[in-house]
């Protein structure tokens, strides 16, 4: 299937995108939601009659979620500084990969999102510039930005607007790793609170993956993590120097790794029974050897992008019991992208004031209930990226956190919760079959 550096098929899906990405120009585009039969209608649609719902909206500014698509617009954020295993490439570079993002976005939750690449460094002039397009959207999703600026972006962010705001890289990732980390360790008989689990890469990803798991019972005692310099411990002097900058590593320095271990990841994982692997594309990151030295029947998710740290048919012959990546195209895909579309369904749909770390555990129990119901194996730990259930069971359980949260503007019925998430997506999903049907999209059939 591949060759031992795995570039062959790799290098086969880059020059196809490459080429595909330049024959459609992009990937989204801005069309109608209202019909247009005549010359008359644009009186409606636009000046004159367009002047009544702006007065409307300047008597009574929740009106706006009435009288425009902003219940169901999110803007995707990012400075570019970290993207997608590419590093720091730039807002223009980044614009791909966003445009990528509002695509899910919309076949997967129905939900409009808006790529914003910011040409800005500092975390206080991307959070004013935020902070001043805010009126425009329901709702914030950060992507691709850098650490220790991404967590003081979402902090002042959400302590100052009124609308939702998500770093998908964080708790996005965290989400779906601790749905499919519960039903992995139920198809190897383990417990969340009694493994032993070692982190790779200590970035936005695995440090909310921390956050995560230890408010869901994994014992930060029982954990070690590991970045580009080594394992942290107490003596790591290098991040005690920066830890109000790092606030962040500098706990988990002083709350995991009880047995005080130091070295790199090889010692890291020694005898742990999880692996958890957010660090740069590999192969080669995470050796089989090291797996080797795992506890019996392991759990590998090894989740770089583009590349995994150890190719999955690697880590199985060293002895890895379950094997997830970030990637759709190998079995067990641990990626934000089972989340992120079904959550912003849910808080988008009751209308939440903030979303929470409840927010994102409700929507974990429920992809892990998901998966389990899909039928749980060792090459299927969460359902496929293309169940349509996935972001329905997102949006009701996310929705309904925050009814009783008393979070939700808009509260509803499971039952109208329900279908007006099936409803939106599904007529997502038809509007591009019926572009496609009438030729206004080429087929990828067509595509040379």
């Amino acid at each position: 299937m591949t060759d031992e550096c795995g570039s062959s098929p790799d290098k086969a899906i880059a020059d196809r995108a490459l080429r595909l990405h330049a024959r459609y120009r992009g990937k989204i585009q801005t069309i109608p939601k209202v019909p247009l039969r005549a010359l008359s209608d644009f009186a409606i649609w636009y000046t004159p009659g367009v002047a009544a719902a702006s007065r409307a909206v300047h008597a009574d500014p929740d009106e706006v979620y009435r009288q425009t698509n902003k219940a169901n617009t999110i803007a995707i954020v990012t400075d570019g500084s970290r993207v997608l295993g590419l590093g720091d490439i730039g807002p223009e570079a980044a614009l791909p990969v966003m445009e990528g993002k509002a695509l899910l976005f919309k076949h997967l939750g129905g939900v409009d999102a808006v790529p914003i690449c910011l040409d800005l460094n500092a975390p206080e002039k991307i959070v004013a510039t935020v902070k001043a397009l805010a009126p425009a959207f329901g709702a914030i999703n950060l992507e691709d930005i850098s650490q220790p600026k991404c967590f003081q972006v979402l902090d002042r962010l959400r302590e100052s607007l009124s609308i939702p705001v998500w770093h998908d890289d964080q708790q996005g990732t965290a989400t779906v790793v601790l749905a499919g980390l519960r039903n992995a360790l139920k198809v190897v008989n383990k417990r969340l609170d009694q493994v032993r689990i070692a982190l790779i890469g200590a970035g936005a990803a695995n440090i909310a993956v921390f956050r995560l798991l230890t408010a869901a019972g994994a014992d930060p005692a029982r954990m070690v993590v590991c970045d580009s310099q080594g394992i942290l411990h107490r003596e790591r002097d290098d991040i005690a120097a920066t830890r109000e900058s790092y606030a962040d590593k500098w706990r988990i320095c002083r709350t995991t790794n009880a047995e005080g271990r130091t070295g790199g990841g090889e010692e890291a994982l020694r005898d742990a029974d999880v692996c958890i692997a957010f660090s740069r594309p590999g192969p080669g990151v995470i050796e089989p050897r090291w797996i080797a030295g795992m506890a019996a029947d392991p759990v590998v998710f090894a989740c770089a992008n583009p590349t995994p740290e150890v190719w999955p048919w690697q880590a199985a012959e060293a002895g890895a019991g379950i094997v997830a990546t970030g990637r759709s195209d190998l079995p067990n895909q641990v990626n934000n992208a089972l989340a992120f579309p079904g959550i912003f369904r849910g808080i988008l749909d009751v209308r939440t004031r903030a979303i929470d770390e409840g927010a994102a555990m409700a929507a974990a129990d429920a992809l892990a209930e998901l998966g389990e119901r899909r039928g749980l194996g060792r090459e299927s730990i969460l359902p496929s990226i293309d169940d349509p259930a996935i972001a329905v069971e997102l949006a009701v359980a996310v929705g309904r956190h925050a009814m009783e949260m008393g979070e939700a503007a808009r509260p509803c019925d499971t039952a109208e919760l329900r279908a007006g998430a099936e409803r939106r997506i599904a007529a997502a999903r038809a509007a591009t079959d019926a572009l496609i049907g009438a030729g206004l999209i080429a087929g990828l059939d067509d595509a040379p």
